[in-house]
C-alpha cells in the first residue's frame, strides 16, 4: 500500500488503512501497531497516530486492553461518514448498498425540498436555479453531467436553512458520485431535466407539498432502476467502475 500523491500524509494514511480495512485486508491477520505502520508507511509515530485516532472516530478501529488496536465489525462503522461510505461504496459494486442509500434519501431529500420551499432566501434559490441552468448546459457538452446535478441536489439541502440537513451535504456527495454515474449508465443518459425543472420550479413557487413530491419521483425512479437491474447489470457496472 501507498498513500496518495497530493494529500498530507496524515490524510494519505487514513485513506490508505481506510480502503485495506474496508476491503478486509486486516480480517485474518490483524491490525498493526504503531510502530509496524510507521516502518510499513515511513511514517513518525505521530502521524501514524492521529491517523489511527480518526479511523476510530470514523468507527473503524478501537483500542481494547491486552488486544491493542483492532478492526471493529462492520456494524459499528459510521456509514454516515463520507469516507466510510466512500470506501464501502468503492470496496465491491453493490446494487443493494446502492438500493439502502436510495433508500434513505426517499427519506430525506422530498422533506428537504419541502422545507427549502418554505425557507429559502434569494441566495439559496439562486444556487438552486444555477444547478439547474448548469445540469442544462450538461446535456450541451458545456459542464460536467455528475457534478451539476449533484450541485443542484446540495443547493436544496443548503436552501433548507435547516444545519442538520446542511450537514449531509458531504454524504450525499459522496455518495451520489458513486449512484448517479451507475444509474446513467443503466439508461444510457443522464438525469431527467423536466423532471428536476418541477422540483426547482415546486421551490421557487413556494409550493412545499408539490416540491416533496417532485423530489419523491426523481428518487423513486432511480430506487426502481436499482432494483430492476439484473446482476449481469450489476457485474457489467462494477467490471466498468473497477
Amino acid at each position: 500500500m501507498r498513500t496518495q500523491p497530493g494529500v498530507s500524509l496524515t490524510y494519505g494514511l487514513v485513506e490508505a488503512l481506510g480502503q485495506a480495512i474496508v476491503t478486509g485486508e486486516y480480517a485474518t491477520v490483524g491490525f498493526p501497531t504503531e510502530g509496524e505502520l510507521s516502518k510499513q508507511f515511513g511514517a513518525s509515530r505521530t502521524v501514524t497516530r492521529e491517523a489511527v485516532k480518526m479511523l476510530t472516530a470514523k468507527g473503524l478501529l478501537s483500542a481494547r486492553p491486552r488486544h491493542g488496536t483492532v478492526v471493529e465489525p462492520e456494524n459499528e462503522w459510521n456509514l454516515l461518514d463520507p469516507d466510510v461510505l466512500r470506501w464501502l461504496l468503492e470496496r465491491k459494486f453493490s446494487l443493494r448498498l446502492l438500493a439502502e442509500f436510495t433508500e434513505m434519501r426517499l427519506g430525506i431529500e422530498p422533506a428537504a425540498a419541502a422545507l427549502a420551499a418554505r425557507n429559502a432566501d434569494e441566495a439559496g434559490l439562486e444556487e438552486i436555479r444555477k444547478g439547474l441552468r448548469r445540469m442544462k448546459s450538461a446535456t450541451e457538452g458545456e459542464d460536467d453531467p455528475l457534478s451539476a446535478d449533484i450541485a443542484f441536489h446540495i443547493a436544496i439541502l443548503n436552501a433548507t436553512k435547516n444545519p442538520f440537513y446542511r450537514e449531509l451535504h458531504e454524504m450525499v456527495n459522496t455518495a451520489l458520485r458513486i449512484s448517479i454515474r451507475f444509474t446513467n449508465r443503466i439508461k444510457g443518459r443522464t438525469a431527467s431535466i423536466p423532471s428536476h425543472e418541477d422540483v426547482a420550479e415546486a421551490i421557487i413557487a413556494r409550493d412545499a407539498d408539490k416540491a416533496s413530491a417532485a423530489m419523491r419521483l426523481i428518487i423513486v425512479d432511480v430506487l426502481e432502476l436499482i432494483r430492476a437491474a439484473s446482476p449481469s447489470t450489476e457485474s457489467e457496472a462494477a467490471r466498468r467502475q473497477a
